[in-house]
């Protein structure tokens, strides 16, 4: 990479926050569901989009127009073995639980519905793989040559097609199979590479400059209108709040456009790095946690704030904890997620 981007670390540990906060969330609604918390649900559905951006943008900098040798190799050893750890820890407690409550299936029916069908939170990985394998063939065609602009604008009228014909008609596929499909997230691909095209870096590089539109949409005042119009069909009822939803798409546009032009001439303090290092591995555990939280207060009558209090408390420190442990080895950093540099 030519530099450290700034901007790259203040996004991560936000999708980091968004994505915990989310499933934080689906904890809390079974104790209170109202507007305010699915108001709450508006700046966290960007959290999924956010890691599959970076995971774009990162290597579209890095490296350019080559990617090194090994480099899918290096993408499944560090991706999808992660898949297959937590996909089995995951799946297997899914097993017991439903063996414990009555209701008991088959261990090798429930381990296909995760690994196959990718049903469960780490249906994002297998996302980011075909990202990884896309942008490797993006650089053996030399596709650099052309400019992905416009292939941004189909993009997303393409993934805002895939999510409003997959709901209008009620497709229904086994696990996440719907959610993993690259044409609901493609815009995400071609917006990395258009931000990576147009980048100002503070070198002897030539950059093209930025076309009108990316300066126009960056003006802070086109996401607080799109964010009102938002806020007020959630009022109405209007809205269901995931990040595979068609309002999502210009959500994300406009405040990654936002983002990168305002938290560059911002350095990264100490506690949004922190959150960097070990965002992969929260990422991955965090639900655990949120599930062994839920079992400890299971004798306890806990006002709700308090169980919100601890959902933080053991969500976060028992994440980190736990990924600090398994990048001890290098064999523990490829199964459970690898730290990031700060």
């Amino acid at each position: 990479m030519h530099k450290r981007i700034e901007e790259i670390y203040w996004l991560r540990a936000y999708g980091c926050v968004a994505v915990f906060l989310f499933h934080l969330l689906d904890h809390v609604n079974q104790r209170v569901d109202n507007l305010a918390t699915d108001l709450m649900r508006l700046p966290l559905v960007l959290g999924t989009p956010i890691f599959l951006f970076i995971s774009v943008f990162v290597f579209a900098m890095r490296y350019d127009k080559a990617v090194p040798p090994g480099f899918l190799a290096q993408r499944v050893k560090y991706v999808m073995l992660p898949y297959l750890v937590y996909g089995f820890i995951y799946s297997t407690a899914e097993w017991v639980n439903l063996y414990v409550t009555g209701e008991p299936v088959s261990f090798i029916a429930n381990a296909v519905e995760y690994f196959i069908f990718a049903g469960w939170h780490g249906y994002f990985l297998i996302i980011a793989m075909q990202f990884y394998v896309a942008y490797w063939l993006f650089t053996r065609w030399r596709l650099w040559r052309f400019n992905p602009v416009p292939w941004l604008w189909l993009s997303c009228l393409v993934s805002m097609a895939y999510w409003g014909t997959a709901y209008w008609l009620e497709v229904e596929l086994p696990g996440y199979l719907l959610w993993i499909a690259p044409l609901g997230w493609i815009y995400l691909f071609f917006l990395a590479l258009a931000l990576v095209r147009y980048y100002p870096f503070e070198s002897e590089t030539q950059v093209p400059d930025q076309p009108a539109w990316m300066r126009y949409l960056s003006h802070p005042v086109w996401l607080g209108l799109w964010v009102c119009l938002l806020i007020m069909a959630s009022i109405a009822g209007w809205l269901q709040f995931s990040s595979k939803e068609v309002w999502v798409i210009p959500l994300f546009v406009l405040f990654t456009l936002v983002a990168m032009r305002y938290l560059k001439n911002y350095p990264a303090p100490g506690w949004v790095r922190y959150i960097n290092r070990y965002s992969f591995g929260i990422y991955l555990a965090h639900p655990m946690f949120f599930a062994i939280t839920d079992v400890l207060i299971v004798p306890f009558n806990l006002p709700v704030a308090a169980y919100v209090l601890l959902l933080i408390i053991i969500g976060a420190s028992g994440s980190i904890m736990l990924n600090k442990v398994a990048n001890t080895t290098t064999t523990g950093a490829m199964l459970f997620g690898k730290r990031l540099k700060a």
